[in-house]
């Protein structure tokens, strides 16, 4: 597990971007579920994409987890990085929101129902096979808070909506991901030098 982050701060910031998440979803119009949203994905591809950070969890859980240990969030996206093809994540993404069929909204709702229910019934360290190998459920649930903010934000973009209260905490918490992430890359200190408004940042955008 990165940093000093307690077992209940991790479950109640992925629970609190999954309800932020559905916050969301319930806001679409109908007539909104093509409207374009992110790259190749509509509203309803790029919903598709983002609700696999919920219903990843109880699959992954229930799948035998072989291969090498991952012990950290950041070691998973290290791991996974650059592993699949734009194309291919862009066509699971419209599975996915295909597979949430007529009633996205409530296809959604019931998937946050049911992680809830599995996660108080499941304990930090039970094994979860993930693409990058054998995690803790616990060092895996911020990889999905980290979707689920960044996907949430990108449907916020999309739908003219201001981002739901709470997702705060979420995105605090995925922007240290993201620099922990950051400062393993090649591209480290250009990442430093972006975040303090040197270059490529709207409106003098910078974190000093």
């Amino acid at each position: 597990m990165d940093g000093a982050t307690d077992s209940e701060t991790i479950r109640a910031c992925y629970l609190g971007a999954a309800r932020a998440f559905l916050e969301l979803v319930e806001q679409v119009p109908e007539r909104a579920w093509s409207k374009p949203a992110l790259g190749e994905w509509d509203v309803r591809g790029l919903t598709g994409h983002a609700s696999r950070a919920l219903s990843t969890v109880g699959t992954y859980l229930s799948t035998p987890a072989t291969g090498e240990r991952v012990d950290s969030p950041t070691a998973y996206f290290l791991a996974v990085r650059n592993s699949m093809a734009p194309d291919v994540i862009a066509q699971r993404g419209r599975e996915a929101g295909e597979a949430l069929g007529a009633d996205p909204a409530a296809a959604v709702k019931d998937l946050v129902r049911r992680v809830s229910t599995l996660l108080r019934d499941t304990p930090d360290d039970a094994a979860v096979a993930t693409p990058a190998g054998a995690m803790a459920l616990i060092d895996y649930l911020p990889t999905r808070t980290f979707e689920l903010a960044v996907h949430s934000l990108d449907l916020a973009r999309a739908l003219d909506l201001p981002a739901p209260a709470p997702l705060g905490p979420a995105v605090a918490a995925s922007l240290e991901l993201a620099a922990t992430i950051g400062a393993h890359l090649p591209a480290a200190g250009d990442l430093l030098l972006l975040l303090t408004g040197r270059s490529g940042l709207p409106g003098n955008l910078s974190v000093l």
